[in-house]
Parts: C-alpha cells; structure tokens; sequence
C-alpha cells in the first residue's frame, strides 16, 4: 500500500476530554424540552391484498406529497443515488427506517400538550397524503405479517453496512431493522449529576415502560410462545423487545454498569469508545469500518483510494447514533423501550418519562421500585416484562406504582392546557390498561386469538385494527 495522504478538511479529535466536553455543551440549565419520535410501517393495498410498501412506488411519492403539501422540505441527507430520503420543518424531520417505517422525530417542544398537537398535525398531513394513494400506516412493535423478503431495504448507505455487519453479531438483526418499530422520548439535563440519576432511573424502570407498551404479538400472522411450563403466560407481547435481544450484545441492552458506582460522562465515553463502529462516514460514503471508536480514535482509517481520516467530532456524533442501549444520551437522553403505539396512546411515553424525569420527588419514588434489584434481577423483569407483559403479578404491581408517582409528578408540574387540563390526562389510556391488568398486545390478543394468520383478509383486519394514517375504504 502506498503512503495514505491525509484529509485535511475536519479538525481531528485531539483528546478524549474533547468527547466529554460534546455532552457538557448539551447542558440545559433552565428550560427542559421534550422530543417525541414514532415509527410507522408502511401497507400498500393494491387489490385488497395489504403489502409492505416500496420505495419508488410508495415512499418517496408520499415524502414528495408532504415535502410539496405541507412545507416540509428536503434534507441535505441523500440516497445512495442521491435519492430523497428525509424532510425537515421547523425543528422536526421525517427519516426513513430500513425496512421502509417512516419515522417522526418531533421538534424539541415545552410541554407534552405541544407534543399533542404536533402528532395531531402529522396524522393529518400523513393521512391527506397517503389515503389518495392507498397507503396505510400502522403503529405497532413488530410487523404482524410480512416476511423478511417481502420488505424492500431502503436506498440508505448506512444501511447497506449494517446488512452485511449486524448479522455477524446476531441473529434477529435484520428483523430489527426491517419489522420493528418504535416510539421514544427524549429529556434534557441540567448537568452532569442530573444526567445520571435520570439515565439510572430510565433504565431501572425500562422493563416496565416495555410491558406497558407492548404492542407486537404477531410475527408473519401468528404468535410466538412466551417460554415453557410452568412460566407461560400466553404469547410473547413485545416482540420488538425480544428481537432486539439478539441484535448486537456490545451495543443493546440495559448498560448493568449505570447501576454501579457515580455516573460521569467520562464513563459513558468509555462505554462508548470500546464499541465497534459500523462505518466511517465521509460526503456520501459510508465505508465499513468495525473496530472500536477507541481504535479509530488512536490510529485513524485508510480508505480503499490511501487516504488517512482521523476520527472527528461528527465521527463521534456518528457513532453514538449507532449505540442501541435502552436509554442512551444522544446528547439528550433518549428512552427506547416502547414499541410503537397508535394515535391515542402515542404521547403517553413522553407523559409518562416527564412525570419521572422532570419531578425530583416522582424520580425518587420510582428509582425505590427498583433500587434493591441486582442485575440478574433486572434482565429477568425485563425478559418478563417483554413475555408476559401486565399478565405478570410483579410487572403489574410495579408499573401501576410507576404510573401513580407519574401522574403526581405532572400533576405538581401543573402544567395545564387550554381546557385547564394538567399532562397527567395523557396518562389516561395507560391507566385503563393496568386497570385491566392488559397491555395493547394483550387487547390484540383477545380480538384476533394467536394466529389470525396471512390471507388477504387477516392482513386487512390487522392493518385496519393498527392503522395510524391511510388505510382501507
């Protein structure tokens, strides 16, 4: 190999202090905001036979509708052939997940009543486009009845690189990124401190944010048992949280270290450095690249035409963005347990995380839930949680403490809408279902039994009974 040249456009990252300086610029000492994110899998119902949607034919034609209905413009992100890929507006952007889900990722907003009103505005532009083209979006964790190849990979560079490398690490990764979908928040903080008590707490309780959330029961048409005899509780009700438990064990899960010691940035850098990157990003390019940040940090990238790039602060940016913990810091904290809801219950988890996030005495309250658990015990309620979802007695019991501190820490926050009306009403739905001791996945249970199958008209039932904008008639 020749002498790499060396790229000297980027200022490369002289230190790790650089890296534990990028979270205290995140800092928020006054105003906290909340971000609300939601994916959706796209149907196309040509013929009456729901089919998961494609690109040239479905996708970029609704980001086109939005981009030239609603003011929604493109974004400098492109394809791999210079495709549209995303839209921006006001703070808020649509991206495109692999498999075709089209994300949401809502503006930093005040209050979660402005979280509301702009879901409300999404559904509505989502629905005027997509209904005209017989297009259904649908809300729920894991996709009820496609199959791996009937889903069309979107035209993503970053994509094609984690195809080839996350089924190396394992063995349901190409199901996360093609039928699983999500709804996540995100916090603020006002330092350091505050930072990891609210990452501790977050991932304390992530088990029971996914039982109350579960809204995936159906893989290609029919359940999956939740384990055997004498623990069995029925069918698996979040499959998008089984699945991400075979993804990628040095970038998922629930970080057992948040529970040991004093939090620091410095230790989430650690953490962060020793997971292998997926690529090296430069203009367009995505080249692979899997060794740890740390690695690359030291000792740079030689490209295929000999040029040397030292990892920078957007490399580093990058990198965080491919960490799949439970909870992460992005450099927001960022709660990924849910899988993704429908229109009456989507602002329930930025409801929900803002009663114990932004109200000292609700976070308290809720960390002794689940304080004294050791690490075994966490993955053995989460794996509970993700099984048997509110059938559980102990998931149960906790999450309906979990919602009643929730409820008074918004109610203290007292922050009201036009009708007089505090956040906790948000909470609402989520009250109804502990109440009934069901998750959503439970309800959709009840209603279509534990193989409602793949015909044509078990597809349209399933789309219609998830569908969030579009659909059928």
């Amino acid at each position: 190999m020749s002498e790499p040249r060396w790229r000297g456009d980027a200022q490369p990252i002289q230190s790790t202090d650089e890296l534990v300086r990028w979270f205290e610029k995140a800092q928020r000492p006054d105003q906290h905001l909340i971000g609300t994110e939601q994916e959706k899998f796209g149907l196309y119902l040509a013929d009456g036979v729901p089919t998961p949607v494609r690109y040239r034919e479905h996708v970029l034609p609704t980001l086109e509708g939005l981009r030239d209905r609603f003011g929604w413009a493109e974004s400098k992100d492109r394809g791999v052939a210079g495709e549209l890929i995303a839209l921006e507006r006001d703070g808020a952007s649509i991206t495109l997940e692999p498999g075709g889900q089209l994300e949401l990722s809502g503006k930093p907003l005040p209050t979660v009543h402005d979280t509301c009103a702009e879901f409300t505005a999404h559904y509505e532009e989502l629905h005027a486009v997509a209904k005209p083209m017989g297009v259904a979006w649908i809300a729920c964790g894991f996709h009820p009845f496609a199959t791996r190849d009937e889903i069309d990979m979107m035209p993503k560079g970053r994509y094609a690189v984690m195809r080839e490398y996350l089924p190396t690490r394992g063995d349901l990764a190409l199901d996360m990124m093609l039928r699983t979908c999500t709804v996540q928040a995100n916090f603020d903080y006002k330092d350091e401190a505050q930072c990891g008590r609210r990452m501790r707490l977050m991932l304390g309780v992530s088990s029971l944010i996914t039982a109350l959330f579960a809204n995936s029961p159906f893989k290609e048409g029919q359940t999956v048992p939740a384990g055997p005899p004498p623990h069995a509780l029925g069918p698996v009700r979040s499959l998008r949280s089984a699945t991400w438990e075979h993804v990628d064990p040095d970038r998922c899960g629930l970080l057992p270290w948040i529970f040991e010691g004093e939090f620091s940035w410095a230790r989430y850098v650690d953490y962060a450095l020793d997971v292998p990157m997926f690529f090296v990003k430069r203009g367009h390019h995505y080249h692979p690249h899997h060794v740890p940040f740390r690695r690359f940090l030291a000792d740079g990238f030689v490209d295929p035409d000999g040029t040397m790039h030292r990892a920078t602060q957007a490399d580093w940016e990058l990198h965080l963005s491919t960490l799949f913990p439970e909870v992460r810091i992005k450099p927001f904290i960022e709660i990924r347990g849910a899988d993704s809801i429908g229109s009456q219950t989507v602002c329930a988890l930025p409801a929900l995380s803002k009663g114990l996030i932004y109200d000292d005495d609700a976070r308290t309250a809720a960390w002794e839930l689940v304080a004294d658990l050791s690490f075994a015990q966490r993955m053995d309620l989460w794996k509970r949680a993700r099984e048997h979802g509110l059938s559980d007695p102990e998931v149960l019991s906790k999450s309906t403490q979990l919602l009643t501190f929730a409820r008074a820490g918004l109610d203290r926050l007292d922050v009201r809408d036009s009708k007089g009306r505090t956040e906790a009403r948000f909470l609402d739905s989520l009250d109804r279902q502990v109440a009934r001791g069901a998750t959503p996945a439970g309800d959709a249970l009840q209603k279509f039994g534990t193989a409602p199958g793949r015909s044509p008209e078990a597809r349209r039932a399933l789309v219609e009974y998830f569908c969030f904008a579009g659909g059928l008639g």
